[in-house]
């Protein structure tokens, strides 16, 4: 099975300009934990919920609220973001891409198409719906949209 087929299409981004504080709540909007980085709609970057916490004062800081909010403001996913992209085509096997999350110890990576482009997002999350969906009776072909346990539930 291809990548294209599990990938989540049409993935938000983000502009490296954007603020640390601007990138969380989009995340947070959306219910994402990686945002693709664009420039002239070239990925040039990637930042995980992970790096937006880092970049977060502590709990224990000395800074007043407004002191904290204001530095915030001022710090850019460009700062944050992870240059060293790992990324497939869409043409993959989804079995390499799996391996390649594994291998690198990252839950996702961008998807992007021989010119370049981003085309979609593929996720741990993505690959174990397609793991978790039941086989048709009687072969190792998944249904489509079928998970495991629903007819436990019906």
């Amino acid at each position: 099975m291809h990548v294209a087929r599990l990938m989540s299409r049409s993935p938000v981004t983000v502009s490296p300009d954007a603020s640390v504080p601007e990138a969380a709540l989009l995340m947070r909007q959306r219910g994402i934990r990686r945002l693709p980085v664009l420039e002239e709609g070239r990925l040039v970057g990637i930042v995980t919920d992970r790096d937006l916490r880092e970049a977060m004062p502590g709990r224990t800081t000395t800074l007043s609220m407004w002191e904290a909010t204001t530095r915030l403001a001022a710090i850019t996913v460009g700062e944050v973001m992870r240059r060293g992209v790992v990324t497939t085509h869409p043409e993959a096997d989804a079995r390499d891409a799996a391996y390649t999350l594994l291998r690198h110890k990252i839950g996702g990576m961008p998807v992007v198409d021989d010119a370049g482009t981003l085309v979609g997002v593929i996720t741990v999350t993505d690959l174990l719906h397609d793991y978790a969906r039941t086989p048709e009776p009687g072969t190792n072909a998944p249904v489509e949209g079928d998970a495991v346990g629903e007819e436990a539930r019906a």
